[in-house]
């Protein structure tokens, strides 16, 4: 297995299509070809500037057709489907109205001089069910901002529905007390999205399910699994030799599911004790994974203490290669260093979090959700069910 190469070309809205899946190599998962496509980066300006208008964004040049699902226009007239970006991810935003065949709504962002943040929609969401696509990535309290202010902005211009899409939700680690006097911060950011005046959330891969709980609002769960399924049994790796390894014990449940999905792949832990915020520490492994291709799988990479340090392991314990597969690519430092440092054959990420130029590496493989986040906007939109797209 030859080392991936990076899947980002760094143009803004570049794009390339994925490798067709091979299902014969893992007969028990099924794969989608819309659901993914494999992929762009971020601009090579960043929206976090001093201004973002709408209708600066590039025209993205896709080398495949994307249908239009079910009747959906390319023009927001006649329809009542309005989709909307903040400038945490516009590049995401722009594949989705893209796969829905449709532009994205005009809306000015800018910042004042004293950092405060002004929001104005530029088109009429009378009656509309309104999409707000904004991760809380970093930084995350600009973005929760911006966000916040986005939905007021939809709710004080009338609109019929509105829902936060959040690929991305930040402060979601903060989501119980492990300490005495600690804020649960999950829930306070639920509280004020519901109270801002979002009708619904939208968000992907939730670094724990109780999450959903802290809202008092209709939150749909999307999963990043199938894109990356679909894209690991694209590869010529024998479904005998893969095991899927849990980075940590709280990351079972996740490594399970997905072992399901590849073929029903042995399971093996990785015994971490964590002695403090953004370090960890391995202790043991539980599981045989000598002369395997390890495939870690964890819902985000911040600064790749975690799985860095599970890959050192995997390798004195014998593993053949490893791979690192997570939705979210935080990549705070210093992720870079120790995911580029030879420890993974390759690291798979999806684009929730952009990608920017100075964190692309040889060993990095960026894959998008827009095509997921787009069926399930238009499955939300004509309510319909949303479990059929995880079967």
């Amino acid at each position: 297995m030859a080392g991936a190469s990076a899947a980002c070309s760094m143009a803004a809205g570049a794009c390339c299509a994925c490798p067709s899946s091979s299902s014969s190599l893992f007969p028990n998962h099924r794969p989608s070809p819309r659901r993914h496509a494999r992929i762009m980066c971020s601009s090579s300006s960043s929206m976090h500037g001093y201004g973002y208008d709408s209708s600066s964004l590039p025209s993205l040049s896709l080398p495949f057709p994307i249908p239009a699902p079910r009747g959906v226009t390319s023009t927001s007239s006649g329809s009542r489907l309005r989709i909307f970006s903040g400038s945490a991810n516009p590049v995401l935003a722009q594949e989705i109205a893209c796969y829905l065949g449709m532009e994205l709504g005009k809306i000015k962002i800018k910042r004042f001089a004293d950092g405060e943040i002004y929001v104005q929609l530029q088109e009429s969401v009378r009656g509309c069910d309104v999409f707000l696509v904004q991760p809380t990535c970093p930084p995350a309290n600009e973005n929760l901002m911006e966000l916040l202010i986005m939905i007021d902005a939809c709710r004080r211009a009338s609109a019929k529905n509105i829902t936060a899409v959040i690929p991305y939700f930040g402060y979601a680690r903060a989501d119980r007390k492990m300490q005495g006097r600690e804020s649960i911060a999950a829930k306070l950011v639920a509280n004020l999205i519901t109270e801002a005046g979002a009708h619904r959330v939208l968000a992907c891969d939730l670094h724990s399910g109780q999450s959903i709980g802290y809202f008092d609002i209709p939150v749909d769960h999307v999963y990043g699994q199938p894109v990356i399924l679909d894209y690991l049994a694209s590869k010529t790796i024998c479904p005998n030799d893969v095991v899927v390894v849990s980075p940590d014990v709280g990351g079972v449940a996740r490594a399970r599911a997905f072992a399901k999905k590849l073929s029903d792949a042995p399971l093996a832990i990785v015994d971490k004790r964590r002695q403090g915020h953004n370090q960890a520490e391995v202790v043991n492994l539980i599981g045989d994974v000598r002369g395997k291709v390890a495939v870690m799988v964890d819902d985000m990479i911040d600064t790749a203490g975690t799985i860095s340090k599970g890959a050192e392991l995997l390798h004195k314990e014998g593993a053949r290669a490893v791979y690192a597969c997570s939705t979210h690519a935080v990549f705070s430092p210093p992720a870079l260093q120790r995911l580029s440092s030879g420890l993974f054959q390759e690291v798979i990420i999806t684009n929730t979090v952009p990608v920017q130029h100075l964190h692309s590496f040889p060993q990095l493989t960026v894959l998008s959700v827009a095509n997921l986040l787009g069926e399930t906007i238009w499955r939300v939109h004509d309510d319909c069910s949303l479990s059929s797209i995880f079967k």
